[in-house]
């Protein structure tokens, strides 16, 4: 999960190095690092803590460098602390290393290639080592890179550099955990983890693949395979704007990303939901060299992996899929899907959802998915990402960049993907009737303002965050459409502000977590309308008879649960197939409003990073 960053050229390195790792910063915060070079020196700043404190400590450090490495970690090997930030040293101090990822052998490499003490608890300073020995031993660079990755095991990705060689980079990356991308300029090189760290100083770009070394020099990039075969490479022109990711007004990255939320959708539905003919058509996303809509006709089973909040979103594109494509569809957590050797075939359809199109565990789950020879659709909101690569197809979900940890907008984003595509394989198909899909269609343009009167209702939403501030647990619950809602209700109030909160099925209330409830147990339950709405009525009465305070999620106009509920939060009455949306802003802003009143840090909640590169 960690953010990893290199400059080479003729700019000043520390500035560029750190406003770099500021836009990376989401990956990881518990320490971070830089290794400057100058032609006669090499400089190694780090600091515990976020990057601020490396910001303080690099005031007036190294003006001259103009080439480094950078890295601001999330720990798996060593506790967060200077000694165990990046970048790692060999032990006579000639070479620094930045890694993301996991050397699942460090130990024993660590026997083997162990000259001198070692002076972290980190699986990366094991690769300073190898590198250094090998370059001890007379390799090359690339060739002293080439021999880590015969003899390093598992998926990782790194940057290294040479104090005798200061104008030079090397990187490589071994499977998913994260990748490189090399920005390319006339007379400087910027490589990065993320294109995000980029877009200020490149619109071209490299993406590394899996066993790929990169060779960085100010005004040359050379891509060698594992095994030192030159790769020819041309970059892609990518037309993004970085200005986008500023907070602007807003307190919070998180608070900006769930305003932000209608546009997002407008986005989503632009040039796929046609407002004039009321009809769907992604036939320009979905036909492709490797995949073709022939090909969804032929699909008889459907498995969406994704993780947190990529998977609620595709519990909730389970119910579209069955109900408008008519295809029987399951739902897996991408790291359980590969280990219970899942029964794949040609005619089952493999949707991926991530945000970030890194997340390790769906790759895995997708590279599962490619040896049965499923055909892939992947839905992602980060264009070039590894999950486009490994997919026969991309939904792009155009919600911009989220800063903030929390995924808010890509959650939507997700939804309404998902319900365009159910739609869009349902037409195909045969399955779907015209009038469905036009009421489908209007119902769904109606979206970006029911979801403007929830943020309209802002402050009404905070003062109810506020009466339930100083609970310590919460239930969250929901049946049918309303399940997915409440642990996603559930996940955003546990990683903000860091309150236990559990979801639940409303049906599973009685074979257990009604042994919860008490007075100091409040309970969110999603009773917008739709078929299970008195069944979740029932459950309310049920919590109030047992002294529980319930506050009940409704759509406008029903004041059904007034008398039974002690608090309701009320959503704009739509199609009750396309209410989650609007619940799940309604409870975004309730997690926003109970982690700042509890001082929680909103944007980089502790232990959390963005983009989970590591198993």
């Amino acid at each position: 999960m960690c953010g990893i960053v290199g400059y080479t050229g003729e700019r000043f390195a520390s500035r560029i190095l750190l406003d770099s790792l500021s836009r990376l910063e989401y990956r990881g915060y518990d320490s971070s690092g830089i290794a400057l070079l100058t032609e006669t020196n090499m400089q190694v700043i780090r600091a515990r803590g976020k990057l601020r404190e490396l910001s303080k400590k690099l005031e007036g450090e190294m003006t001259d460098a103009r080439a480094g490495i950078g890295h601001t970690r999330w720990a798996t090997h060593g506790v967060p602390s200077e000694k165990n930030a990046h970048p790692q040293l060999d032990p006579f101090g000639r070479v620094a290393v930045v890694h993301n990822g996991i050397i699942e052998n460090w130990e024993d490499l660590r026997q083997q290639y162990g000259q001198g003490l070692f002076s972290s608890d980190t699986d990366t300073e094991v690769l300073a080592h190898m590198l250094v020995g090998g370059l001890d031993a007379g390799l090359d660079l690339v060739e002293a890179v080439q021999l880590i990755l015969s003899k390093a095991r598992g998926a990782y990705s790194f940057l290294a550099v040479d104090s005798q060689q200061p104008d030079r980079l090397v990187g490589a990356r071994v499977g998913n955990a994260g990748g490189l991308v090399i920005g390319i300029s006339e007379d400087e090189s910027i490589v990065a983890s993320d294109v995000s760290a980029l877009l200020p100083y490149s619109q071209e770009f490299i993406f590394l693949e899996s066993n790929e070394i990169v060779d960085i020099r100010p005004s040359v990039v050379e891509i060698f395979s594992s095994d030192g075969e030159r790769k020819i490479r041309s970059p892609e022109r990518l037309s993004l704007d970085p200005v986008t990711a500023a907070k602007g007004t807003y307190k919070h990255f998180m608070l900006k990303e769930i305003h932000e939320q209608p546009e997002t959708l407008l986005n989503g539905m632009r040039g796929r939901y046609s407002g004039t003919s009321e009809t769907i058509d992604l036939s320009s996303e979905l036909n492709h060299e490797r995949f073709s809509i022939e090909n969804l006709k032929e699909i008889n089973r459907c498995l969406i992996v994704g993780m947190g909040t990529s998977m609620h979103a595709a519990m909730i594109g389970r119910h579209y899929l069955e109900q408008f494509a008519r295809i029987p569809t399951e739902v897996d957590n991408s790291a359980e899907f590969r280990y219970r050797r899942p029964l794949l075939d040609e005619k089952t359809l493999v949707i991926s959802v991530t945000q970030s199109g890194e997340t390790v565990d769906t790759l895995a789950a997708m590279e599962e998915a490619q040896r049965a020879g499923c055909p892939q659709i992947t839905l992602s909101n980060s264009v070039g990402s590894q999950t486009t690569r490994l997919a026969d197809s991309t939904i792009m979900l155009h919600a911009g960049p989220e800063i903030a940890v929390a995924s808010t907008k890509t959650m939507i984003a997700s939804v309404i993907a998902l319900h365009g595509l159910s739609l869009f394989l349902g037409k195909q198909r045969g399955l779907l009737q015209p009038e469905v899909e036009q009421e489908q269609v209007h119902q769904a343009l109606l979206l970006p303002a029911a979801v403007s009167n929830v943020l309209n209702f802002t402050d009404e939403i905070d003062k109810l965050a506020e009466k339930y501030s100083a609970s310590n647990n919460f239930l969250f619950l929901g049946r049918g459409l309303g399940y997915p809602v409440a642990l996603e209700g559930a996940l955003k109030l546990k990683e903000v502000s860091y309150i236990h909160a559990e979801g639940y099925s409303a049906g599973e209330m009685k074979h257990g977590p009604i042994a919860l409830i008490d007075d100091q147990m409040p309970t969110l339950a999603i009773c917008t309308q739709g078929d299970v709405h008195d069944k979740m009525r029932s459950n309310i009465q049920q919590i109030r008879a047992r002294g529980g305070a319930v506050i009940a999620l409704v759509s406008e106009g029903d004041s059904s649960m007034d008398a039974i509920a002690t608090d309701t939060l009320i959503v704009p009455d739509i199609d009750p197939i396309l209410s989650p949306i609007p619940a799940v802003v309604a409870l975004q802003l309730f997690s926003y409003g109970i982690a700042t009143r509890r001082g929680a840090d909103v944007d980089q909640p502790r232990n959390l990073a963005k983009t989970v590169t590591v198993e």
